[in-house]
């Protein structure tokens, strides 16, 4: 009996199938998210999408997804204004990106109800760049760029750019101190072995 309690993945056939923009090898997205605007979003290879996810990338922005990426599990990738994770990167689980805002101050009515001219509304795409990685429960807003190579502990608020080669954690995220670049040479070795296995890595 299979277990009703695991909505399992969707298939690499079913995948290419429904209207990605770009979509690659090794690909595995729970049949449980939610993602809107199929034509505005690339995934490249070995990218794992875990369950209760929203993708949305409604309107001109593209949602870039690199090769080599988790997404856990209730993340919210907002894409309106474009989205870009580079290979490597990864969400833990909750994490929300934005990439468009409302105004709250009082001086615009907010929510997507509401028609543009009574909104105020502001955004700018949002890049995680190589290797970074974001922890449970943080939250990424607008026009953020995370240079190659940051941590965000959990919980944290990004509301402006990072630099690389950082842990950030808190609310707002603060530097904490330097992150080791020993990745590096694992990730070297890593495409070596992807190389000389014609695709496949062992485990």
């Amino acid at each position: 009996m299979k277990n009703p309690f695991d909505p399992g993945y969707f298939s690499e056939t079913e995948l290419q199938s429904v209207g990605f923009r770009a979509i690659g090898k090794n690909v595995r997205i729970s049949k449980a998210c939610t993602i809107i605007g199929l034509p505005n979003i690339e995934i490249g290879n070995n990218v794992r999408i875990d369950a209760y996810c929203s993708l949305i990338a409604a309107g001109a922005g593209i949602l870039h997804i690199g090769s080599f990426i988790h997404i856990g599990g209730y993340s919210l990738l907002s894409a309106g204004e474009g989205i870009t994770m580079q290979d490597f990167s990864g969400l833990s689980q909750g994490v929300l990106i934005y990439s468009r805002s409302d105004d709250y101050s009082g001086k615009h009515l907010a929510g997507p109800m509401i028609p543009a001219k009574y909104t105020g509304v502001t955004g700018g795409p949002v890049t995680l760049k190589r290797h970074v990685m974001i922890g449970a429960g943080s939250v990424v807003l607008p026009n953020v760029t995370i240079e190659e190579g940051t941590a965000v502990g959990a919980l944290s608020l990004v509301a402006r750019s990072l630099d690389g080669w950082g842990v950030y954690s808190g609310c707002p995220a603060r530097k904490l101190m330097d992150r080791s670049k020993d990745l590096l040479k694992l990730e070297t070795e890593m495409l070596r072995e992807l190389e000389a296995n014609g695709g496949t890595l062992q485990e």
